[in-house]
């Protein structure tokens, strides 16, 4: 795999921890402004603002510049992000900083998956792009734990300095791999090019499916912490290190979607959205001892992101006249999903259905992204049923023998 694939994953990396990080700091973020912890939780809302207006906007204003460019500006405005979150004076300029971090997150990971599959052949696309996701999913191994404790020892301004630190480290990685064949300006068909690419039917339910597959992961992985201590009987102190666990569960998931996927794109998707499903609906059975439960959260983490490749490269093969828009739309869409699956955990759990309760709605929601698959399958079935025929009755006509002119006197 190439090198420049590594530089992709620093950048994944640092989003990642600045992504998740904000959930573990919300106490200290409170009581150094003065501010109570659902006000502060507004932050975590502010930064997926950022991601889903930013996706869909910076990759379509930015179609026509060099891909390696367009990487190195995102980044760059990422650190700026970060860096003003640690220095900002009060809540108000913090809410602000914090959505200028999420702005870059979507159009990075959409213009990166464009790029990493483009350095490979297309037996290693889906690969390719889950090695660059690997950056993510180590970030909830590595990152968010010490970033959090940076931030409980340091102050949680050093967290976000530290953070700036590896969006630095990410563009003098991108700089300095990405192919020299990256900084030419890509073909692009223009805004209104880009945006008519994405009223196709296939695009749509590609993103529905992401909105529902990964709504069941956040629906269950937001009350993750009062499923663990109330249901399991773990220890608060215990919470980071099994976190650190879904951590290992998507790696893994990550990297074994990614090698499946390249077999069997649709295949891999429906195996996923299946075992996630399973995963989901084992949750109250698991979640009654504490190794079970610690067992539970390895394989969410696997299941959910098995289908994180399949879905990101489906989305942009269906809009292949805009590749870059497409996967930033994805981004976008994984976004809402955290927000759509946490209120809709949150409703379960609301309406006194039990500490597992979030998981059996996060079942129902992989179900739902089951049936949308599969109105896609059963609609590209319909689009490529036509071709195949034309394609047949052309090749018959090919090999019909031609009469002579004397038979038809």
């Amino acid at each position: 795999m190439p090198l420049a694939l590594l530089a992709l994953a620093v950048g994944a990396f640092g989003i990642g921890t600045t992504e998740f990080v904000m959930m573990g700091l919300l106490p200290d973020v409170a009581t150094d402004l003065g501010i109570s912890i659902p006000t502060a939780g507004h932050l975590v809302s502010a930064y997926a603002l950022g991601v889903v207006i930013g996706a869909p906007l910076l990759a379509a204003l930015t179609s026509r510049m060099p891909r390696r460019t367009v990487l190195i500006g995102l980044m760059a405005l990422f650190v700026a992000g970060n860096a003003l979150s640690a220095f900002a004076p009060g809540y108000d300029s913090l809410l602000a900083a914090r959505f200028l971090s999420g702005l870059p997150h979507g159009a990075f990971f959409g213009v990166g998956a464009v790029v990493a599959t483009n350095m490979v052949g297309p037996e290693r696309r889906a690969r390719s792009v889950s090695l660059m996701f690997m950056g993510l999913t180590v970030a909830n191994i590595a990152g968010v734990p010490v970033a959090t404790l940076m931030g409980q020892h340091l102050g949680w301004r050093a967290t976000f300095l530290g953070v700036s630190v590896i969006g630095l480290a990410a563009i003098a990685a991108l700089a300095l791999l990405i192919p020299r064949d990256h900084a030419h300006a890509a073909p692009a068909a223009g805004l209104r090019g880009e945006l008519a690419a994405l009223r196709s039917l296939p695009v749509w339910l590609a993103l529905g499916t992401t909105v529902a597959g990964f709504g069941a992961l956040f629906a269950a992985y937001s009350y993750i912490t009062p499923m663990l201590t109330d249901a399991a009987g773990y220890a608060e102190g215990s919470v980071t290190l099994l976190l650190a666990l879904f951590g290992v569960g998507a790696t893994i998931g990550n990297l074994v979607g990614g090698r499946l996927a390249d077999h069997s794109l649709r295949g891999t998707l429906f195996g996923g959205l299946v075992s996630l499903m399973a995963v989901l609906a084992l949750f109250p059975l698991l979640m009654s001892t504490r190794w079970s439960a610690a067992l539970a959260v390895v394989l969410l983490g696997a299941a959910a992101f098995v289908t994180g490749s399949p879905l990101q490269l489906m989305v942009m093969e269906k809009a292949s006249a805009a590749p870059s828009l497409a996967s930033s739309a994805n981004q976008a869409a994984f976004n809402l999903a955290n927000a759509g699956g946490a209120w809709i955990g949150g409703v379960a759990l609301a309406a006194g259905f039990g500490a597992t309760s979030p998981a059996l709605a996060g079942a129902m929601l992989a179900v739902l992204g089951l049936g949308v698959a599969a109105v896609a399958y059963a609609v590209d079935r319909r689009r490529v049923a036509p071709r195949v025929r034309a394609g047949r009755e052309r090749l018959v006509a090919s090999h019909v023998p031609q009469q002579p002119e004397a038979l038809h006197r």
